[in-house]
């Protein structure tokens, strides 16, 4: 069993506060582990009883019937036979399928999962907690309906210091390992490099992307779909946008794709959880740049696995790596663009953007982050911190490398670390 402490704690901090507490993340990321596992524990550790703690699994065949949104809630209101607090936890509350509203046939309105725990929200001993793999149905409807009755906990696939934590074989090839499959939990438990690279492809085949078909009624584009997540992880960590994938379609696949379908494809990927973007920030100018972004797997494994196993480019990996442990952690993550003039040769003035690879803000609290792969001479550190120097904030600003290093700072105040390090430990502090 992997301990998920930092995810635990917020569910027991929410225990009783009135609200639906709603477990967002991508399929098999351990949502369904901590809600029914850790979470059930901490409650009956905590003096709870079995019958007090109403358990509904949507994605077993054993609840199909309870897909009804009315046969669910009956299923719960029956086993509320008292006036204690019960705690209900609903797994994947999205396979809920709206059905017509008897009563208000002539608007076409439907009765779902919404209806439902609205609902069971108004016992006043129900303690509701449900778990979710699609944002676009959980963040509109849940977050929108309930505004401040929702209370969202995201849980991501294993962090670096999760997975190193449970690694079982020699803590020295734990970052080989989590680069090259990922922080799915279920890779642990897979003994042989062939075992846990059919298990990710699998998923990303026959889970992902058939989620995101089926959800969103795509008939005849997979190819497509499949062809654009191939190209958006064969560029992690570059800036792009839907004009200029539409051009690589054209150029590359020989395909006239338009950019609003691209558009709508990259959405269906970041509502599934898939893909997450960080959109550009002027430093110097406190704004965001709309276009063009950058997008990084949730998973690298995921991403490796999409790509079967071909393209492993280990600075790339480490910069989705830093991104998603930053978004763990509840920062706020953005690319910083810094601008500044000069002269040329010639002596006429020029404008240019240096980029940060990261900003990331939580609260009071703000880092200016680099992942440079290797620092190997003095030229090479100038030219990766070229861009930090010219910002004049107090901020803290960090260059992460890929060796294992004696964390140092330079006389520009800029403090460089080992990418291991910084996951292990510095992170924590951040």
């Amino acid at each position: 069993m992997i301990e998920r402490d930092f995810y635990l704690s917020k569910l027991i901090a929410r225990r009783g506060n009135g609200r639906i507490k709603v477990v967002t993340g991508i399929r098999r990321c351990g949502k369904s582990v901590l809600l029914f596992q850790l979470f059930r524990n901490h409650l009956q550790q905590s003096g709870v009883d079995s019958a007090h703690i109403i358990e509904v699994k949507l994605d077993e065949m054993a609840f199909a019937q309870q897909r009804n949104p009315q046969e669910l809630d009956r299923y719960i209101r029956q086993r509320m036979t008292d006036n204690q607090t019960y705690y209900v936890l609903i797994d994947e509350i999205q396979e809920v399928m709206p059905i017509p509203n008897p009563w208000l046939q002539a608007a076409k309105a439907t009765i779902g999962f919404v209806d439902v725990l609205l609902g069971l929200l108004n016992l006043p001993n129900a303690d509701i907690y449900v778990t979710g793999s699609n944002s676009k149905m959980l963040s509109s409807d849940i977050m929108t309906e309930f505004k401040d009755r929702g209370d969202e906990v995201h849980v991501n696939p294993l962090t670096y210091s999760e997975f190193h934590s449970a690694f079982p074989g020699d803590e020295r090839d734990a970052w080989t390992n989590y680069i090259t499959y990922g922080g799915m939990p279920r890779v642990l438990a897979e003994q042989t490099d062939d075992d846990k690279s059919h298990y990710l492809r699998n998923l990303m085949q026959n889970t992902y992307l058939t989620d995101v078909v089926e959800r969103n009624g795509i008939k005849h584009d997979k190819a497509i779909l499949d062809d654009l997540l191939n190209i958006v992880a064969s560029s992690i960590g570059s800036l792009t946008n839907p004009t200029k994938l539409e051009k690589t379609f054209a150029s590359v696949k020989g395909q006239k794709v338009s950019d609003s379908t691209i558009s709508n494809y990259l959405a269906y990927f970041q509502e599934a959880y898939l893909l997450r973007q960080a959109r550009q920030y002027n430093i110097k100018g406190r704004k965001y740049i709309n276009s063009p972004l950058k997008y990084y797997f949730s998973d690298v494994g995921l991403r490796n696995a999409q790509l079967n196993f071909r393209q492993q480019e280990e600075n790339h990996i480490m910069e989705n790596v830093l991104f998603n442990e930053l978004t763990a952690r509840g920062f706020n993550v953005d690319v910083g663009v810094v601008e500044y003039n000069f002269k040329d040769s010639d002596g006429k003035s020029k404008r240019t953007k240096l980029e940060v690879d990261f900003v990331a803000n939580k609260g009071s609290k703000r880092y200016y982050i680099q992942s440079a792969f290797a620092i190997p001479d003095t030229e090479k550190r100038l030219q990766e911190t070229h861009s930090l120097r010219r910002i004049n904030d107090a901020y803290q600003k960090l260059v992460v490398v890929r060796d294992r290093i004696k964390p140092w700072q330079d006389e520009y105040g800029i403090q460089f670390i080992g990418i291991e390090d910084f996951l292990l430990n510095i992170i924590d502090t951040l």
